[in-house]
């Protein structure tokens, strides 16, 4: 059961072509946002989908496959883990994000 802590599995479509960053050690970064949707029926029975929005980097091999394969609209599934980290904006409020640190990627859909 140890396997199963802190395991994210997604699957989902690309809100933009992911943004590669080069760091000074030669580590390469990606960040991209994920679009998962999920629907239901309200009380007067209409068909409701809501859209979920969720943050995630990859690192090195993983974030090579992102910048070389990775465009807005595919569909891709990941699994990962769900980090927290905070920040200070610039007016030195301090703010949260959750992310999803990417460790398999797999495209999906049509190629």
């Amino acid at each position: 059961m140890n396997t199963l802590r802190n395991k994210v599995q997604l699957i989902g479509n690309l809100g933009n072509k992911p943004e590669i960053i080069t760091l000074d050690s030669g580590k390469k970064l990606a960040k991209l946002s994920i679009a998962t949707n999920e629907s239901y029926k309200n009380a007067q029975g209409e068909k409701i989908t809501e859209t979920y929005w969720h943050n995630c980097v990859a690192w090195n091999k993983t974030a090579e496959i992102a910048e070389k394969y990775l465009e807005k609209g595919k569909e891709i599934a990941i699994e990962g883990k769900l980090t927290t980290r905070s920040y200070e904006d610039k007016d030195g409020t301090k703010r949260y994000i959750t992310e999803i640190i990417i460790n398999e990627l797999l495209l999906l859909g049509n190629k």
